[in-house]
């Protein structure tokens, strides 16, 4: 395909996926073609077109979408580079010469211009230029493809879906797509557009090291970045190592080799623990902690946590602050003065890096921090209700369709967490929208079926490449959210939600929705 060449100039990895794709399409064609052609002769053209979600036969319709889907965002999901994009992304938007990436130009936390992150185009196609079809989908062909597979008893005794054209905003389907379920994870997806609304992409949380006058204590201040790392390999995370060298060296300037040590975590306020209780799904919620409070050298995924995540913190660095030759004292919590001296800084990645990496591997403790901050940049308490209130506020700033919905936390962890599909979906053309740049991070970081994130073991034999959703997994409640291009090159956001699935093996019901969002998919419907 012409537009891969620019490529092989870019990234070798990139290079070796479109290979990969290549003959997985080849041989699901090949495959497929004689299954149609006995459905057709059947007299069931229809049925042939739509009845084989378990195939590529939709790719033929949309493989020049697919393709670059899968190529050109797939990639890793990592490493997190300091632009807030993958870099095997940015470099391929360097190889198709289009602009992109956020804009630095202005103060960390000033609103400033915003453009669409790189991979907007990829992620966007669909939206112009691809479709040779002017209008979408039709309703009733719709519902004639996805009523049956939400009958499936895999899905439980409240299923719901909704299902809109990114274009126009219209929804072409629905089922209780008005009624407010429990999400799980895809409660991110709002976490991610409020805060983004909130803040903007070039936001930065900063940690810092302040220097009391006239009392020789250093206070280790939390500025609410659950990026920061004290690992000598940071992958563009702010670097408590980093820290304390600055810290060391700013009070060696002023002869200061003994110090007392102390952290301050008064930027949230409330409960630090999270209303499931101790779980290794999500630290203590606090402004202060280092590599999530991990106990080993996991970056994502269950695990289990220090029982005092800013203690830790502070733990470390005083050990790293040694290591410099500044003596410290056991630390222990306070308040850091307005009189205290900045000793040293650091930030962490922007705002839409933060965003596209709690998307990709669905981090809760990223989640949490996120709710948190929009709380504190929009004048509410910055505790779990004050979070939950400050989310549901933007989204209705930016006009979206909040009945029905109730924000408990960031990480959709709570189960009296509540959206609706329509509401889901209109997160999602709302992060489409060409009025709303800044929003862009919450598609980019959705993750790419069959390779990325919590979707590369599902879709193997399904819509790889074509669906890039979040997942939202609970006991009894399993949800899908996001968008695909359709067999005629149209760009679809969809949200499937499944409650009451108590009993249900949990592959079986997400096998179920992976039918549904790959039927969708092949279906051009009209």
């Amino acid at each position: 395909m012409p537009e891969l060449r620019p490529w092989r100039a870019a990234k070798p990895h990139v290079v070796r996926l479109a290979d990969a794709v290549r003959p997985r399409l080849a041989r699901a064609a090949a495959a497929t073609k004689p299954q149609i052609a006995r459905l057709a002769r059947a007299g069931k053209p229809q049925v042939a077109r739509v009845a084989l979600p378990k195939t590529w036969q939709y790719t033929a319709g949309a493989a020049t979408a697919g393709l670059a889907l899968a190529a050109g965002v797939v990639t890793a999901a990592g490493p997190w580079d300091s632009s807030g994009q993958r870099t095997a992304e940015r470099d391929r938007a360097v190889a198709l010469g289009r602009a992109g990436g956020t804009d630095h130009g202005s103060a960390p936390g000033a609103p400033g211009r915003t453009r669409p992150a790189p991979t907007a185009g990829p992620v966007l196609t669909g939206l112009g230029g691809v479709s040779t079809v002017k209008s979408a989908p039709d309703g009733k062909a719709l519902a004639g493809a996805l009523d049956p597979l939400l009958k499936d008893p895999a899905l439980g005794s409240r299923p719901a879906a909704s299902v809109i054209d990114v274009t126009t905003g219209r929804r072409l389907y629905g089922s209780g797509s008005g009624t407010g379920l429990t999400p799980a994870s895809t409660t991110k997806i709002a976490t991610a557009a409020a805060a983004l609304s909130a803040m903007g992409t070039d936001h930065r949380l900063t940690t810092r090291a302040a220097l009391e006058p006239d009392t020789k204590e250093v206070v280790l201040v939390g500025g609410g970045d659950p990026t920061l790392t004290a690992r000598e390999k940071t992958q563009g995370s702010a670097s408590l190592r980093t820290l304390a060298a600055g810290t060391a060296a700013a009070l060696a300037e002023r002869g200061v080799r003994e110090v007392t040590l102390s952290y301050d975590t008064t930027l949230y306020a409330g409960d630090e623990m999270h209303p499931i209780g101790v779980d290794g799904n999500l630290a203590r919620v606090t402004p202060l902690m280092a590599d999530e409070g991990r106990t080993d050298d996991s970056t994502s995924g269950p695990v289990e946590r220090v029982p005092d995540p800013a203690a830790d913190a502070a733990r470390r660095f005083g050990d790293l602050l040694k290591s410099h030759g500044i003596k410290t004292t056991a630390p222990g919590p306070s308040k850091a003065t307005t009189r205290a001296k900045t000793l040293a800084t650091v930030s962490s990645p922007p705002l839409s890096a933060l965003v596209e990496r709690m998307l990709t591997n669905s981090d809760n403790d990223i989640a949490e921090a996120l709710a948190r901050q929009t709380a504190v940049a929009t004048g509410e308490r910055a505790d779990f209700a004050g979070a939950g209130k400050a989310i549901g506020s933007q989204l209705r700033k930016l006009g979206l369709p909040v009945k029905g919905a109730a924000f408990k936390d960031g990480s959709g962890l709570d189960r009296a967490d509540r959206l609706t599909p329509d509401l889901l979906t209109a997160l999602l053309a709302k992060a489409a929208d060409p009025s709303h740049p800044e929003l862009r991070p919450a598609l980019t970081g959705l993750p790419v079926a069959g390779f990325t994130g919590t979707l590369t073991t599902r879709y193997t034999d399904g819509a790889s490449g074509v669906v890039r959703a979040k997942t939202g997994t609970l006991s009894g409640v399993h949800t899908l959210a996001g968008t695909l291009v359709d067999e005629d090159g149209r760009l679809l956001a969809f949200a499937f939600m499944a409650n009451g699935t108590d009993g249900i093996l949990p592959t079986t019901t997400q096998k179920a929705l992976d039918r549904i969002a790959t039927a969708l998919a092949a279906c051009g419907c009209r």
